[in-house]
C-alpha cells in the first residue's frame, strides 16, 4: 500500500512536501474543528482566516527571495507601519486640503504612495547591503527600530481615522468582496488559467524532448486544482451577510430589499490581490531571468558572480521588491482596520520569515517556493485563529508558534538530508 501510495504521487508529480504541508494545514482545521464543537470549519470563520492571512502572506512571497538570496529581512513589519501611517496621513490630512474630501482620487494615489514608498525604501536597504556589504542583519535591524520610531513622528503617535471608504474596501469586510457573482467568475478564470498552466507545462517539456507524466496523472492535477479552487469560491459564497451590512450594500447596488433577497460576501478583494500577487511571483521566480538568477545565486554566490551575474544590483532588485511587497501589505492591512496606530505591524516581520520557512524556504540559501510560503502563512494564522477560538492566551500562543517554527526546520533539514539535497 505504502508503495502504491509513492508511485501514484510520483507519477502525478506533487511534492511530497506540498502535501505535507497541506496535510498539516487540514489537520490543525480538523482538530480546531472537533475542539470548537463545529464552529471553525465555517464559511464564516474560514473567510477571515483567509482575509487575515493576505498581509503576511503577500510579504512572504517576498521574504522567500531574501532568504534564498542568503539574506534576511526584520523590518518589514515596521516598514508596514510606518507605510500604512504615513499613507493614512496622506488620506486624511493632506489629500483632502488640495483635491476636496472624498475625491474620487485619493485612494489610488494613496496606494501607489505606498507601493513606491516601499520600492525606494527596499532599494536604499538593498544598496547598503549589496554594494556597502553591510550584513542584511544588521541593515534591517536598523531599519526595524527607524521606521517604528519614524511610524510615531509621523502623526505624534495619534491614530489616524477614518480612512478613504473605497480605500477600505481593499481591506475586505461586507462591502470589500467581489460577490456572489463575480466570485464564480473569478474561480472559473482561475480554474481555466490553472488548466491552460498545466497543459502549457507539459506541452513545453514535450517539445523539448523531456519526459512528461501520463495522460491520467495530469488529468487527476486538473481535477484536483479546479476542485479545489471552485470549492474555495463556493465555501467564502456560503457566508451570508448580516442584515445592517445587508440593507447598506442593497442601497448601495440599488437592489430592493426583500425578506428573499439573500447577498453572501463571496471572494474577499484582500484574497483575489493575494492572488493575484502569487501568480505574477510564481511566473518570476520559474519563468525569468531574475528569478533564475536570484536562486542561483542563493545556491552558490561565488559561482553566480563568476558567471557574470551581477549579484550586488541583484540584492538591490530584491530588496526593492520586497519593500513594494510590504507596501501592498500595508495597504490591505490598514484598509482592514479602517485607522491606523502606532502598534500596527507589530512583530509580522517574525510572522512573514516564520511562514516562509515553514513553507519550505531553506534558511541556508537557494531553495524556496513561492506557494509554500502562502501555505506556510494559513498555517500560522489558523494556528494563531484557532487558539484565540479555544481561549489560549496570546502569550502561549506565541510560544506555540515559536515551537512549530523550531519543528518545521528541524523536519526540512531531516527531508533535505534524505533526498541529499
Amino acid at each position: 500500500m505504502k508503495e502504491s501510495a509513492k508511485k501514484f504521487v510520483n507519477n502525478v508529480g506533487i511534492d511530497p512536501r506540498l502535501l505535507g504541508m497541506l496535510g498539516a494545514l487540514v489537520v490543525l482545521w480538523v482538530v480546531f474543528d472537533l475542539w470548537t464543537g463545529g464552529r471553525f470549519i465555517t464559511p464564516r470563520n474560514l473567510f477571515n482566516i483567509s482575509v487575515q492571512t493576505s498581509s503576511v502572506a503577500i510579504m512572504a512571497t517576498g521574504m522567500v527571495f531574501v532568504i534564498v538570496t542568503r539574506h534576511i529581512d526584520l523590518s518589514v513589519g515596521s516598514l508596514l507601519g510606518f507605510i500604512g501611517m504615513t499613507v493614512a496621513a496622506l488620506q486624511v490630512h493632506v489629500l483632502p486640503e488640495y483635491l476636496g474630501l472624498g475625491h474620487w482620487s485619493i485612494w489610488i494615489i494613496a496606494v501607489i504612495a505606498a507601493v513606491l514608498m516601499g520600492l525606494v525604501i527596499g532599494a536604499a536597504q538593498g544598496w547598503v547591503i549589496g554594494y556597502l556589504t553591510v550584513p542584511a542583519f544588521i541593515v534591517t535591524l536598523g531599519g526595524l527600530l527607524i521606521y517604528r520610531g519614524a511610524m510615531w513622528w509621523v502623526t505624534q503617535g495619534q491614530t489616524v481615522a477614518p480612512l478613504d471608504p473605497t480605500f477600505k474596501l481593499l481591506g475586505g469586510g461586507a462591502d470589500g468582496t467581489l460577490g456572489e457573482t463575480l466570485s464564480w467568475a473569478f474561480g472559473w478564470l482561475a480554474s481555466i488559467a490553472a488548466v491552460a498552466l498545466i497543459l502549457l507545462s507539459r506541452r513545453r517539456k514535450a517539445n523539448h524532448g523531456f519526459v512528461v507524466k501520463p495522460v491520467w496523472a495530469e488529468s487527476v492535477l486538473i481535477a484536483l486544482a479546479v476542485g479545489l479552487v471552485m470549492g474555495f469560491v463556493w465555501t467564502l459564497n456560503s457566508y451570508p451577510i448580516a442584515k445592517g451590512a445587508r440593507e447598506r450594500i442593497a442601497e448601495a447596488r440599488g437592489l430592493e430589499l426583500t425578506d428573499t433577497l439573500a447577498l453572501n460576501h463571496g471572494v474577499a478583494i484582500p484574497v483575489v490581490i493575494l492572488v493575484l500577487v502569487t501568480v505574477a511571483m510564481t511566473i518570476v521566480s520559474t519563468r525569468t531571468r531574475f528569478g533564475r538568477y536570484v536562486y542561483a545565486t542563493g545556491g552558490n554566490p561565488e559561482a553566480a558572480e563568476l558567471s557574470g551575474i551581477n549579484t550586488r544590483l541583484l540584492t538591490v532588485k530584491v530588496f526593492a521588491l520586497m519593500g513594494a511587497l510590504t507596501g501592498i501589505s500595508a495597504v490591505v492591512a490598514s484598509a482592514r482596520l479602517g485607522s491606523v496606530d502606532v502598534g500596527l505591524g507589530t512583530l509580522d516581520e517574525l510572522r512573514v520569515i516564520a511562514a516562509a520557512v515553514i513553507g519550505g524556504t531553506a534558511l541556508a540559501g537557494g531553495f524556496g517556493t513561492i506557494y509554500g510560503a502562502v501555505i506556510g502563512a494559513a498555517i500560522m494564522q489558523t494556528l494563531q485563529s484557532g487558539m484565540a477560538s479555544v481561549g489560549v492566551d496570546a502569550p502561549l500562543q506565541n510560544m506555540v508558534v515559536g515551537f512549530v517554527l523550531v519543528v518545521a526546520v528541524y523536519i526540512d533539514i531531516v527531508y533535505r538530508r534524505k533526498v541529499g539535497v
